[in-house]
């Protein structure tokens, strides 16, 4: 096992098989040493766990927890074109899309759940930049989206 396999197993995490697309993309590309993941949805064994607006059809705490399975699918992309996450040396931004209530404006909570995570798991290197956004809707009524760019060696 890797040693971020490794920590993910004493987080009692186990990282998804990559996320297949819902339209003409990749997971994940490769520019560099960077990798850019599209955007990545809560999906759990191919489904959403929930759909709609967060302050409204889903609880900022549940969004905030579908953050964190973004984030997972996220990581099994990046994992996916560069063999092993032991390769990570930092990731460097995260942008993270919460589907809104028009009056809930707390999107920066929301994608705590995706940046806790990314400490709990790669310590400093998990340290990044990061924009959480408001938007009206996410593709297939998803609450949240997160992509994230990532430095290799």
């Amino acid at each position: 096992m890797s040693r971020i396999h490794d920590r993910l197993a004493e987080l009692g995490i186990e990282l998804p098989a990559v996320a297949a697309p819902v339209a003409a993309y990749v997971p994940a590309v490769i520019s560099g040493s960077l990798v850019y993941t599209s955007g990545q949805l809560p999906f759990v064994d191919g489904a959403l766990p929930a759909t709609g607006k967060v302050g409204a059809a889903v609880t900022a705490d549940d969004a905030k927890s579908y953050a964190r399975l973004s984030i997972l699918n996220a990581l099994a992309a990046v994992e996916s074109v560069i063999g092993s996450l032991d390769r990570v040396t930092q990731i460097v931004k995260v942008t993270g899309f919460v589907a809104s209530d028009p009056e809930f404006t707390g999107q920066p909570g929301v994608i705590n759940g995706a940046s806790e995570l990314l400490g709990e798991i790669f310590g400093d290197a998990g340290v990044h930049s990061r924009s959480a956004v408001g938007v009206a809707v996410l593709p297939l009524d998803a609450p949240v989206e997160i992509e994230i760019i990532v430095a290799f060696a």
